[in-house]
C-alpha cells in the first residue's frame, strides 16, 4: 500500500479536530472563569472556528472575542465561522491566559488558554481547576500553580531518577553516596 502526502499544504488540525473544552457547570457560582481551551496550535483564524461551533448550542451565537496579543503570533481582526464574521479584538490589559468571548444576547464568558504544547497531564489539571464553579483564581493564578506543580512534578522524578540510578544506595547530608548498604548488616560500618 502507497500513501501519497501533499506536503504543500499545511495540515489544519483545528479544523479536523473538535475543541478541547471543560466548561463549568450551569449554577448560582459565578467565578472568575467559565473553563478552560485547550487550542491545537497559536493560529486564531484556525482555531476559534471550531471553539464558537462548540460554544453556540450551550451558550448561544458568539459574536466577539478577546485575547491578548502576547501568546497569538497574528490576531486577525476579523475569523470567518459557518457563513458569517466573527470579530477578533486584542488588549494588552487582558490577562495573556485569558480568552473573552461576548454576545449580543447571552453576555461574556471568559476562558483560561491552555498553551498548545501543554503536557496532557497538566492540561487536564487546568481544565478541571478552571471549571470548578465559584473558583476565585484567575488565568494566570492557574498557570502559575500549574508552573510550581509541573517543576515539583519535574523534580521528583529527577530525584527519583537519581536514586534508582545509584541503586538505592545510602546518601550522606550532602547527596553524596556513602558507600553503604540499604540495610544496616553487621560488619558493614553499620552500629
Amino acid at each position: 500500500m502507497t500513501a501519497t502526502l501533499d506536503r504543500t499544504k499545511p495540515r489544519d488540525f483545528a479544523s479536523e479536530s473538535p475543541a478541547r473544552l471543560s466548561l463549568t457547570p450551569r449554577t448560582a457560582l459565578a467565578g472568575q472563569l467559565d473553563g478552560a481551551w485547550w487550542p491545537y496550535s497559536r493560529d486564531l483564524a484556525a482555531e476559534l472556528p471550531p471553539l464558537v461551533a462548540a460554544l453556540e448550542e450551550p451558550w448561544g451565537r458568539v459574536t466577539r472575542v478577546t485575547v491578548n496579543p502576547t501568546r497569538w503570533p497574528v490576531v486577525p481582526h476579523k475569523v470567518a465561522v459557518d457563513g458569517r464574521v466573527l470579530h477578533v479584538g486584542w488588549f494588552t490589559e487582558q490577562g495573556p491566559d485569558k480568552l473573552i468571548l461576548l454576545s449580543y444576547t447571552v453576555g461574556r464568558w471568559d476562558l483560561l488558554v491552555i498553551p498548545p504544547e501543554t503536557e496532557r497531564a497538566a492540561a487536564a489539571r487546568l481544565m478541571a481547576a478552571a471549571a470548578i464553579p465559584g473558583s476565585v483564581l484567575t488565568a494566570g493564578v492557574l498557570m502559575a500553580n500549574e508552573t510550581v506543580i509541573g517543576r515539583g512534578i519535574r523534580d521528583a522524578r529527577r530525584r527519583e531518577a537519581t536514586w534508582e540510578g545509584e541503586g538505592g544506595a545510602c546518601m550522606s547530608p550532602f547527596g553524596n553516596p556513602t558507600g553503604r548498604s540499604a540495610l544496616p548488616l553487621p560488619g558493614n560500618g553499620w552500629r
